[in-house]
Order: structure tokens, then sequence, then C-alpha cells
């Protein structure tokens, strides 16, 4: 289904003459993105590791009158990135934005991963965008000397209990953000990061319902946010007017990294002070 953005917050025609290129193109976020930088004049490449939603995709916005390149690409191999970046270039000439959105995990207990899990979901997460931007850097962006790279992570500003995999794997790639954004100044290139709480999405309609119920409660909004919210916020990342703009994360999560309870604790967590705290015991 195509994503309906209801009001653009941008002058038609911001991104005319660029291509932007992203990850996980097909569905959720990623689609929303693809929509409204389409519509406002960027060609858009998207990839994924399913032939199906990205063709489905691609006829959405090709109905909008956007001009698409899709093809199937699994981020965690970096051979086949660099030829689906490869690719993008032959067919558009440049790469001008890139949108590391792809990626993945599961709601579990820490105890409860298992070490391949585990893997699977820092493999998918970290370093798949680290290939992607690897990549497009080296192949358009430092030759082009100009670039906007938006990484889109999760809201980890408290830990991330229930999903230590992606939380690890997400703060690496902030990390990054960080990093890269002072490495490639020298080359005109701007890395930011958008870390979004829980969002309505077909990824996230897989949860259990309960999971979802606690995410809205323990938001001070107490509501869900759309994709199409997120879009906003990363295009305008993504655009000329946020030059003065690098190396930084925004949280879009309706304050839940300000409030509420991440995780239950019980009341009889095990205790071993090194020094008596009861003041009965230190009036002894």
């Amino acid at each position: 289904m195509q994503p309906a953005i209801l009001q653009p917050l941008f002058n038609p025609g911001i991104f005319d003459g660029q291509v932007a290129l992203i990850t996980g193109g097909g569905t959720g976020i990623g689609l929303a993105v693809a929509s409204e930088l389409g519509r406002l004049g960027a060609r858009i490449a998207i990839c994924g590791r399913r032939e199906e939603p990205l063709a489905e995709a691609a006829a959405s916005l090709g109905e909008l009158g956007i001009e698409v390149h899709h093809a199937t690409a699994d981020i965690r191999d970096a051979d086949a990135v660099a030829a689906y970046v490869g690719g993008v270039k032959d067919a558009f000439g440049t790469i001008d934005v890139l949108i590391n959105n792809a990626g993945g995990q599961f709601p579990s207990p820490a105890q409860l991963i298992s070490p391949r899990g585990f893997e699977a979901v820092v493999r998918n997460n970290l370093l798949g965008t680290w290939n992607v931007t690897h990549a497009v850097a080296n192949q358009v962006m430092i030759p082009a000397a100009r670039g906007r790279i938006v990484n889109v992570i999760a809201q980890i500003a408290r830990g991330f209990p229930g999903m230590a995999h992606t939380g690890a794997a997400r703060a690496g790639v902030e990390n990054l953000t960080k990093t890269l954004a002072v490495e490639w100044a020298q080359f005109g290139v701007r890395v930011n990061a958008v870390a979004p709480g829980v969002i309505l999405t077909s990824g996230t309609k897989q949860y259990p319902p309960p999971l979802l119920e606690a995410a809205v409660q323990h938001t001070p909004l107490h509501r869900l946010g759309s994709a199409e919210e997120v879009s906003h916020l990363i295009v305008y990342l993504a655009s000329t007017y946020a030059d003065f703009v690098t190396g930084q994360t925004f949280l879009i999560d309706g304050g839940a990294s300000l409030w509420g309870d991440q995780w239950p604790i019980p009341d009889d967590v095990p205790k071993f002070p090194p020094y008596p705290i009861d003041d009965d015991e230190r009036n002894a």
C-alpha cells in the first residue's frame, strides 16, 4: 500500500536532479522515505532481500511518476552491495543521498538470544550498514566531494532491554555516524542518524500485541509513531537545508527516551551491598 503523506513540508522540486538510495525501501519507513523524496523530485534506488515487495514498491512509486531502480541485494554481503551500488551508478550516474534503513530484529530477553541470533542481527544492522555506506562513499560520494547519509537506528538512549542484539548494533551505528561525520567532512559528506521509537509499520505489526500496547503506555504521548512522521525528519536531514548538521542523532519517539519503564524488574532483586545501608545496621 502506498503511504499517504498528507501535507508536504518542503518546496516541490528541492531534490530535482538528485538520486537517493534507500536500503529496505520496499516497505515501512523506507518506502515512506522513497515516496517523499521521489515526490520532491529525486530519482529513487531501492534494495532489499526479497524481490516481491521491491517490485510492488517500484510499481506504486512508478504510478506517482517517480523514476525507480530496484534490485535485490543482501547488505550483509560486501561484494553483493558493491555490485548493487555499481548498478545504481550505471543506471543513474550518481548517488547524492544514502538512507541506511534496512535492518531487523526480534524481541527476546538477552539470556535467551542464541549466539547465532545475536550475530545475525549485528551482521544485518551494523555490518550491513557499514557495507552500504563504505561502497557508496568510495564509489560515488568521496570522488564527487559531496553527499548526505542518514542512518536509521533506534531509540537506545537508555539501552534497549528486550532487544540486546539490536541495541548493541544500533549503538555501533550511532558511533559510526559520529566518526564518519568527522572523517568525511573533508569530502563534503554529511552523516546523521534518526532514532525512531516504536513506529507502526508492517514490521512492528508482527510483534506481539501486548508489546505494542506497553509501548503506547510507556510513551508520554500515548501513541505510536507513523512512518510518514519519521520520513519528514529523514528528508530534512537529506536536504541541502541541513548542510550545517552532521554527526548528530535525532530522536523521534514521543518522549519515550525520557519517561516510562522499559523493562519490568521484580522487587526481590538480589542485593550485595559492600557497606551497611540500613540505619539500624549502621547504628549497631
